[in-house]
Formats: structure tokens, sequence, C-alpha cells
């Protein structure tokens, strides 16, 4: 059994200050009291078996998300994400904790038009255009909104009388959107959505999802497009190895990574000077390019300097929530021993 969180962004719900990252700040945790929480997760886990051994896909993961949020639902692969979405749809079941809907089950939610849902594989006919796929998601949903607002909302009007299976994989994720808007539901759950979509339509995307959010409807969405939760989400819930990791603002997940970002140039550099530096979170290099996450950034350039290294363009700049990701679940990795727990499972992401 995997123990609890090496370290978790937060403060107690009392504002007392609970663990948190070595040399990282307090950061407040966004999640409100579960009392008319539109999604509650309390001490959820979920294990697979494998040969290779157990895999703790979701390990006591509690948190709860209020109507009218927009909410980022960011981690690594293997860290949770669908198999936390799949319970939260009641697709599968967790092996132990409680997780509810609008006060109750899945079910319940679902049978009377709550949730809209977009998953990443799944749902769509080979031999129906896109009209009649979407007119039939209408004719199962309690609340449907008109066909053609739908088609509409997901920038797919003029796809109508296409057969489905004639679709680009972008175009076929807009017919799930589709779907997942056809009902007037005040939670809208989205598994990576934009996916193989354009610029464009990534735009027109969110500009529905701005408009749903102001209608009062509840987004959650799980992403690896971070420059997506940085822009649209008013809130961020980071896992790792199925745990609550951090959750804040944008802003509080970047400076809760207490790192900054380090860029020189730097001709004939060798990797092992690079790695020899203090206060390493990451390193990337491009020819003779060098970006470096660190926690300390004037003792690391020092060190730099103090190894008889002569770089130039000089740049130091706080993270962006890509690299304060990065930091914050690198930091736990180190903590807690490695990047997965058990075997690996496609099923355990």
């Amino acid at each position: 059994m995997v123990g609890a969180p090496a370290a978790m962004v937060s403060l107690t719900a009392k504002g007392n200050a609970g663990p948190t990252l070595k040399g990282m700040p307090h950061m407040p945790r966004q999640t409100p009291s579960p009392q008319g929480a539109v999604v509650e997760f309390e001490n959820v886990s979920k294990t697979f078996h494998s040969p290779k051994g157990p895999v703790h896909a979701v390990n006591g993961l509690t948190m709860s998300m209020q109507a009218g949020q927009t909410i980022a639902f960011l981690g690594p692969n293997g860290a949770g994400k669908s198999t936390s979405l799949n319970m939260l749809l009641g697709l599968s079941r967790p092996d132990s904790g409680r997780v509810a809907l609008f006060g109750g089950t899945a079910a319940e939610a679902i049978k009377h038009g709550k949730v809209g849902a977009m998953l990443q594989s799944g749902g769509l006919m080979s031999d129906v255009t896109v009209q009649e796929q979407v007119q039939l998601w209408a004719k199962l949903h309690p609340r449907p909104i008109p066909v053609s607002e739908a088609l509409k909302r997901a920038n797919i009007a003029d796809l109508a009388d296409r057969r489905v299976d004639k679709l680009s994989g972008g175009q076929q994720q807009r017919v799930q959107f589709a779907m997942a808007i056809i009902g007037d539901s005040p939670l809208i759950v989205l598994d990576e959505p934009t996916t193989g979509m354009d610029v464009e339509n990534r735009q027109a995307f969110w500009a529905t999802m701005r408009e749903r959010a102001l209608e009062g409807k509840t987004v959650l969405f799980a992403t690896h497009y971070l420059e997506e939760a940085d822009q649209f989400a008013e809130r961020v819930i980071v896992i790792n190895k199925g745990r609550l990791l951090a959750d804040g603002t944008s802003a509080e997940i970047k400076a809760s990574a207490g790192a900054k970002r380090l860029s020189f140039r730097l001709p004939g550099v060798q990797d092992a000077a690079l790695y020899r530096l203090p206060n390493l979170v990451h390193v990337e290099r491009q020819a003779d390019v060098v970006r470096l996450q660190t926690s300390d950034s004037d003792a690391t350039l020092y060190a730099l300097l103090d190894a008889g290294l002569r770089p130039t363009d000089i740049e130091i700049q706080p993270l962006g929530l890509e690299q304060a990701f990065l930091a914050i679940t690198a930091e736990d990795n180190n903590h807690s021993g490695g990047p997965a727990d058990g075997a690996t499972l496609e099923a355990a992401r």
C-alpha cells in the first residue's frame, strides 16, 4: 500500500500550513466546503493488477468542485486522471472512498441530464452523418438544446451532412464535443478535448467554453496543453501517482514551484558540466541554447561563472505553468522514489 503523499502544495481547511514541496511557499487550497458541491471525491482509491504487481491508479484522492468553476485537471501520464474521470462518470467504481455528483450518484446525475462528457475514445458511429449522430444524442438527453445550435457551438455546422467515418481526427473531436453539450447540463467533463484540433478550432472551442462558464456551468477538463489550462482555467488541480499534489489558481501553482527559468547561450558546454550545477530542477538544451529550471537562480548562475564558463544572452524569468508543473511533479517523484508506483497500465492514466 502506498503511503501518504510526500509533498502536497496546499493549506488545511482552517488555513494552517500543511506539508509543502521543499523550498516552495505555502499555497492556499482552493477546494471549498463540499456542502452543495457539484463534484466530491472523498478518500478515493483505485488499484489495478498486472503481472508486475499492483498499480495504484488513484490513491486517497480527496477534492470537491463548486458550481460555475472552470477547472483544469492536470497530471503526467499515469497520474490517474482518466481513471478519476471514469469514476466520476460512473464508468468505473472505486475500491474505497466516495465519489458523488450533485450529492448523489453519477447514474442519478446522468439520468437527470446534469452531466455532459467528452472522453478520449468511443461514442461515434461510422455509418451515419454528423447531424444524425448528434440528433441521436439529443433524443437520448432529457434536456436537449436544438441540434443546429450544438453544431454551431462545436463549429461543425458545415459538416452536418458528412459521414462521421469520413472526418479527420480533429473533426471527430468536434463531433464528440457537440454531443457533450447537446444537453443543457450544469456539469461538462472533457478529457483531452482539443487533441487533433487545429489552432482555429481550438480557439473556437474555448470561446464556446467561456460562454458555458459565463452561464454558470462547471467545466472540468483534463489536458496536456498546459497553455490552455493557464489561459482558460480559474482553478488548477494537479495530481501525481493518483494523489492530490497541488490545488489553486494558475498564478498560485506557478508561485508554489519556487523555481525560476535561467536561459543562456554557451557554445560547446558539456552536459556533465551543466548537471554539476546546484539547485537544478530540470535541464533542457537545444544546440548552444541552454534552459535550466532552478530553485535558486543566483546560486546556479554563480556556480556557472565560478566554473570558468562565460554564458551570453542570460535571462532569468519566473516559471510558466508548464515549467511549474514539471517542477512540482519532479520534486514529488524525488521525494517518493521515482515516477511510477508499481507497474504501469494504460488503464491507470
